[in-house]
């Protein structure tokens, strides 16, 4: 008993000693995600990129600036060819919308689609129409989608994108 009377009365001496050699806290706060994104999209590290090449070089509410010109609505990319597309929200992407792909060749390693400004998931069918086609599959927001898009097709890669403008929500 007069052991742990002598723990009890030392306790707060010995909190108050590891409280003293406890080094000092720094709090830095770290850069937000928005500011570091913001810094990015002002980098540019493929200049010379070919004229007959693709590149989503703006985007708003309505549509994308490709190559200089401005499109309204949706959009489909395969490979570098450009042509405008009938979906207007998300749900009215379907297996029937996307059917070119099933004539297409050489057949893109990947679709990516950007389904406007926030990230929805695709339904199963529509899914596996994609896999059918040989291709995978990236459902990003319209954003990511477009340059995700510019990456890959400035490799090299055959890729296609299926774009929704940036304001649709739903």
């Amino acid at each position: 008993m007069a052991a742990r009377q002598r723990a009890v009365t030392a306790l707060p001496a010995i909190m108050q000693a590891l409280r003293k050699e406890a080094p000092p806290r720094h709090h830095t706060a770290l850069p937000s995600l928005r500011r570091a994104f913001s810094l990015y999209d002002q980098i540019n590290i493929i200049d010379n990129v070919p004229e007959d090449q693709l590149r989503f070089q703006e985007f708003d509410d309505i549509g994308f600036k490709v190559n200089g010109v401005k499109y309204e609505g949706s959009l489909l990319c395969v490979g570098n060819l450009l042509m405008s597309w009938t979906p207007k929200k998300f749900s009215e992407i379907t297996a029937e919308s996307l059917s070119i792909f099933k004539t297409v060749r050489p057949i893109p390693e990947i679709l990516i689609i950007g389904c406007g400004k926030y990230i929805q998931p695709v339904n199963p069918e529509l899914r596996s129409f994609i896999r059918s086609t040989g291709m995978k599959l990236e459902a990003v927001d319209s954003r990511n989608a477009a340059s995700t898009y510019n990456i890959l097709n400035e490799e090299g890669r055959v890729v296609a994108a299926a774009l929704l403008p940036f304001g649709v929500t739903s």
